[in-house]
């Protein structure tokens, strides 16, 4: 029997928030192979569904702002990890990360779980909460919530997360390669303490067994203490490119140092301006203590260069498991798709092609699959790159966040400026927009049978107009629909036909 009076073989029952996220993604297989039993409590429990380890879990409808819903997913939960956090800089985002912690730590009490389990971020040494960006502020305080709370916690707080698909390592890897010469802001010199996914990841599953009367915070972070310049010249070493010049500049504010990081890499300036604001202040770890209760193995944690390396190879090899556009971008829609049975109706315009193809099913989905990305859209390119540029300047997430993965698609995969809505393989792939427009925008693409029995291509676009504004703009885009939608269609098609000439399949006798 352990010290709660449970057998020490029975597996922790675990509920992990935020599963659809990068960490959370992540922890739930790490989880599984230490022999817990996992729930996950999702908002769009659908967007779980393709992950390799969905069958594994139980996955309940909820939102952690929710008392109800968030009650009924942690009932029998023996240990509940917090990986959600309203990553923004406005509309109000602390008051919702405060008001969702409150009403986790009081739903764990009543659950009577036994372990809380947070992922915040590293402060500053020395520096007034008051004075912090209000991302780190607001990880402080959640954190703060938990501690207080009546459910022993565990707070973990990392400063840059270095792992293949995410945020920070993918702003430091297209900020190098795509700029030789670098003028960069003076936070490039100040000093943090990356760490490596993988070892974020050993201390959050190690910190579901931690005694009971431990109820406390701890710094993680690896063995290198380094500048954000040194961090670049890395990245430049590992990857195997010529040493990077930098020039500093003082007048790169965060705001506009988020902006320019939005115009060079995938990741957009809502996202980056957060990421910024935490290098304003020297974040180092003030203690390891993690180590008394998760044990450090030989070579870990792992060195910046090697966890950099190890990312850089899952690039490569095209196993990159979640990136940081795996959560859903913050004012995104979330309205269902207005042939849902409870759509709230209004105007609806429809744009639909229908070609067919002489080509076996599996041919044209295999096209369809491979969208975006490196593959672009199949029509008038500078099109799809002058609304993306648009959506970058207007704040969006623009074009070029790409893919996950070069082939295959899953419910919740970001796709450039689309999220994957639904997908049902050799059917159907239905988008929906994430770009900044006056309304909600879908777009479907079908491999399906015509009555003659041959492939047909089926194309769908759908815009729900939000006010007057709404309606301007789909009637000022309608001239170009033959051009953009009617071209993407034809060149599916031909696509299509091109790839069966290539790797002809077998027709079924």
């Amino acid at each position: 029997m352990d010290a709660d009076g449970q057998l020490a073989s029975e597996p922790l029952n675990c509920l992990v928030t935020g599963a659809s996220g990068y960490i959370g993604g992540r922890l739930v297989p790490e989880l599984l192979a230490a022999g817990y039993r996992v729930r996950c409590l999702a908002r769009t429990p659908g967007k779980l569904r393709d992950h390799p380890w969905a069958g594994d879990v139980e996955v309940v409808r909820g939102d952690v702002t929710d008392e109800e819903s968030v009650a009924a997913a942690l009932r029998g939960m023996d240990v509940a990890y917090y990986l959600v956090h309203a990553l923004g800089s406005g509309g109000g985002f602390e008051e919702t990360d405060r008001r969702a912690a409150r009403v986790f730590a009081r739903q764990a009490d009543a659950a009577g779980v036994r372990r809380i389990v947070y992922l915040g971020g590293l402060t500053p040494r020395g520096v007034p909460e008051a004075s912090l960006s209000p991302h780190l502020r607001s990880r402080a305080e959640v954190g703060r919530i938990f501690l207080e709370g009546a459910v022993p916690a565990t707070v973990l707080r990392a400063a840059v997360v270095i792992g293949s698909g995410s945020a920070s390592f993918e702003m430091l890897r297209y900020l190098t390669e795509r700029l030789p010469v670098m003028v960069t802001p003076r936070w490039v010199n100040t000093r943090t303490q990356p760490i490596g996914v993988r070892d974020v990841l050993r201390y959050l599953v190690g910190s579901a067994a931690m005694p009971p009367d431990v109820d406390r915070a701890f710094d993680i972070g690896g063995p290198d203490v380094m500048t954000y310049r040194e961090m670049m010249r890395g990245y430049a070493a590992t990857a195997g490119l010529h040493k990077r010049l930098i020039l500093l500049v003082p007048v790169l504010t965060p705001r506009l140092s988020s902006h320019w990081i939005g115009l060079v890499t995938p990741v957009p300036a809502a996202i980056a301006r957060p990421l910024t604001e935490s290098l304003r202040h020297e974040v180092v770890c003030r203690e390891h203590d993690i180590a008394r209760y998760v044990p450090d193995l030989p070579g870990r944690p792992l060195p910046f260069d090697e966890a950099l390396a190890l990312a850089l190879r899952r690039v490569g090899e095209a196993r990159v498991a979640t990136r940081w556009s795996s959560a859903a971008v913050p004012g995104a829609p979330s309205d269902p798709l207005p042939t849902d049975p409870d759509w709230a109706g209004g105007s609806l315009y429809e744009d639909e092609r229908r070609l067919s193809v002489d080509v076996p099913p599996d041919v044209l989905w295999k096209v369809i699959e491979g969208i975006g990305g490196d593959n672009g859209w199949y029509s008038f390119p500078l099109a799809w790159a002058v609304r993306g540029w648009l959506d970058r300047f207007a704040g969006g997430v623009g074009l070029r966040r790409g893919r996950r993965d070069a082939a295959r698609l899953r419910a919740g995969d970001s796709l450039d400026f689309w999220r994957v809505e639904e997908i049902e393989p050799g059917r159907l792939l239905r988008l929906r927009a994430e770009m900044r427009m006056p309304g909600l925008a879908w777009l479907e693409m079908y491999a399906e049978q015509d009555a003659a029995g041959r492939t047909r291509y089926r194309q769908r676009a759908l815009f729900h107009p939000r006010g007057l504004l709404g309606h301007a703009y789909w009637w000022s885009v309608f001239p170009f629909h033959h051009v953009v939608f009617g071209g993407m269609a034809r060149n599916i098609t031909r696509a299509a036909a091109r790839e069966a000439r290539v790797s002809p399949s077998p027709r079924p006798r």
